[in-house]
């Protein structure tokens, strides 16, 4: 590469205040080439040695003016990357991008992430691999698709690469964010933590070089990580339904968004009164029988399947809020009480078993009748809303 366009990127990731972070492990065959060409872009380079037994140490001694973390043993690259990021940020950088060691990232690149950061500042970008490329692992594409789909379950964002390690993360702007993870699966964590703060996050096209399956060489234990991976998925889809997806939904509760979906999503629709009043009565009942967390997954299936309003049924699916809990709890367990012919009293003192029992059960049996009540209550008051303000309309 010439020299005058070295000095070119330098100035450029300089002037955006850009570090490049290169986690490694047991990677010297390629580590040195990966850095040499990683030079040609960057001027600040941060690269984290997690704790190799190779040559990886004498290797590095050839570029004092890196800015080297050591790690006596093997943490996990979740940590190697945490520990780059938080020193990048420190050191007042603006942004970070990660790439392998392994040489199946371009440093060429570089210049993609540059280009597009420009366009959308404070983005997080991920590279977005051509899984159809020559040599690529059949387990990654389908562990792509996979995470990819929970990805959107946690956070309503469609991405078609959510594992690539080749990224550009906005340190700043994500701040002193606090992560659970320190293996793979701290990847995943950090685009999910990120969406939820509410900082843009997006693919970009890379190039990717994966080499024979004989001269590849790889630390992920699939079944280990892919365990660990499914572990955090379980916790992420339901935060999102406890907590984020409410938590949107208030942030979106003003008069004009409220105005705004009345109009465009009722008043205007070119559904029947019929069909909306039933994607209402529907999401009612998701939003009240016991299957916490679930709700807005069942309701966004069940309207599919049904042919439904999916934005009506999910927003009435609401209903379970946590300020209506409560008020929810209580008119399950009374109608159970109410249809087992049993007092509505707690007993709170008596732990044992058989009690336990009795009050499951009675709140089991009575949510499922509240939440068909609530439903066709809800359901004939909306009726009667929709028929007053869209007269005329097909029902």
């Amino acid at each position: 590469m010439a020299e005058q366009t070295t000095a070119y990127w330098h100035q450029k990731l300089r002037a955006l205040q850009v570090a490049v972070i290169v986690p490694t492990y047991n990677n010297d065959k390629t580590l040195a080439d990966v850095l040499n060409h990683v030079r040609a872009y960057a001027p600040d380079i941060i690269v984290i040695n997690d704790g190799s037994t190779d040559h990886t140490a004498e290797i590095l001694k050839d570029y004092p003016d890196f800015q080297i973390i050591t790690h006596p043993r093997n943490k996990g690259k979740g940590t190697a990357l945490k520990n780059g990021l938080r020193l990048a940020r420190e050191k007042g950088f603006r942004y970070a991008i990660t790439l392998d060691s392994d040489g199946q990232h371009f440093a060429s690149d570089i210049p993609v992430f540059i280009t597009e950061i420009e366009s959308t500042p404070d983005a997080l970008l991920v590279g977005a691999r051509n899984l159809e490329a020559e040599n690529m692992p059949g387990k990654n594409t389908f562990a792509n698709k996979f995470s990819n789909f929970w990805y959107k379950l946690e956070t309503g964002i469609k991405l078609q690469d959510t594992q690539s390690g080749y990224r550009l993360y906005p340190v700043q702007r994500m701040g002193n964010m606090k992560y659970y993870t320190s293996k793979y699966e701290f990847e995943l964590e950090a685009i999910v933590f990120a969406a939820w703060k509410g900082i843009p996050v997006r693919n970009i096209g890379i190039h990717v070089y994966y080499p024979p399956e004989g001269e590849r060489v790889s630390h992920f234990r699939p079944l280990r990580d892919f365990t660990r991976i499914s572990i955090l998925n379980t916790f992420l889809v339901l935060i999102a339904f406890l907590w984020i997806w409410p938590r949107n939904f208030f942030r979106q509760f003003t008069w004009s968004n409220i105005k705004k979906f009345f109009n465009e999503h009722i008043l205007h629709s070119k559904e029947s009164n019929s069909k909306m009043t039933l994607a209402v009565m529907l999401g009612v009942f998701m939003g009240i029988v016991p299957i916490w967390g679930y709700q807005m997954l069942v309701t966004l299936v069940l309207s599919r399947l049904l042919k439904l309003n999916t934005v009506i049924a999910i927003v009435a699916a609401n209903i379970s809020i946590p300020p209506m809990i409560p008020f929810i709890l209580y008119g399950s367990y009374l109608t159970g009480c109410l249809v087992l012919g049993r007092p509505t009293t707690l007993n709170f003192t008596d732990v044992s078993f058989d009690n336990i029992r009795t009050v499951l059960e009675q709140y089991l049996i009575g949510s499922v009748l509240f939440a068909a009540i609530c439903s066709v209550v809800i359901g004939l008051i909306f009726g009667g809303i929709l028929a007053i303000c869209r007269k005329g309309h097909t029902s």
